[in-house]
């Protein structure tokens, strides 16, 4: 039988000051705090129906599909039912508030940024050469070798290698912004002649460009954005005391 200890409130309050975690905690209640005071003055009113619709959602996500699962998520967090409730109540407030605030930008706000949803799929080779880069784009261009050869013959890393240099789905957040600017501009597939950075000649085969679409998932992901970009400009405007 495993040994019991007893740990008490100020024990855990203290663990989370020595582990440095009251800044992120304060945040987290100021946030709270903010939203709930923003969705009053909107009038914003919660119905039963998305408290219950939220509440199997979380259920959902969680994979509490029994009544003891649930039960056992609630000690595991040390939450009780009211808690949970709160819990349930702030994501609501929180959906609906930013429903309010930018329901009506996400399409516009697409619209002008919508080079940063493009995602690019492609395959790279680093060299320290920028000739032989350039040897290599001339040869590749000419079809005396492919891009999969050049691949296994140059690049060291083992994995990256038995990919043929496949560096997966990316977005423009994840390249350097001189390779960005030429991968996006390209018209696939194509190989793009040496690029050079700090990192070292970069030979890069552009196999697919995706366009974004505006759907469910991108306008969610757009309007959380938007809602979290506000909520940090509104923490940025408040000092906070401890009590």
């Amino acid at each position: 039988m495993s040994e019991i200890f007893t740990v008490s409130r100020d024990e855990i309050i203290q663990q989370i000051k020595i582990s440095c975690q009251i800044p992120s905690v304060v945040e987290g209640i100021l946030s709270r705090k903010i939203i709930a005071r923003a969705a009053a003055e909107a009038g914003i009113i919660v119905s039963p129906e998305e408290l219950q619709q939220t509440a199997d959602s979380l259920r959902l996500i969680n994979k509490l599909e029994t009544a003891e699962a649930t039960w056992s998520w609630l000690l595991k967090y040390n939450l009780s039912l009211d808690d949970f409730e709160e819990l349930v109540y702030a994501t609501v407030i929180s959906s609906k508030l930013a429903q309010h605030l930018f329901a009506e930008q996400v399409e516009s706000f697409f619209v002008e940024h919508q080079l940063n949803y493009s995602w690019v799929i492609m395959y790279e080779i680093v060299l320290d050469d920028e000739d032989l880069a350039m040897e290599l784009f001339y040869a590749l261009q000419e079809g005396e070798s492919s891009f999969s050869n050049v691949a296994h013959q140059y690049i060291q890393d083992t994995e990256l290698r038995r990919s043929g240099g496949y560096r997966g789905r990316l977005n423009r957040t994840e390249l350097k912004p001189e390779i960005s600017a030429a991968v996006f501009a390209a018209t696939p597939p194509q190989i793009l002649k040496p690029i050079v950075t700090s990192s070292g000649v970069h030979l890069i085969w552009v196999e697919e460009v995706i366009q974004p679409q505006l759907d469910e998932m991108l306008h969610q992901k757009i309007l959380s954005d938007l809602f979290s970009f506000w909520l940090k400009q509104q923490l940025a405007q408040f000092s906070v005391e401890l009590d």
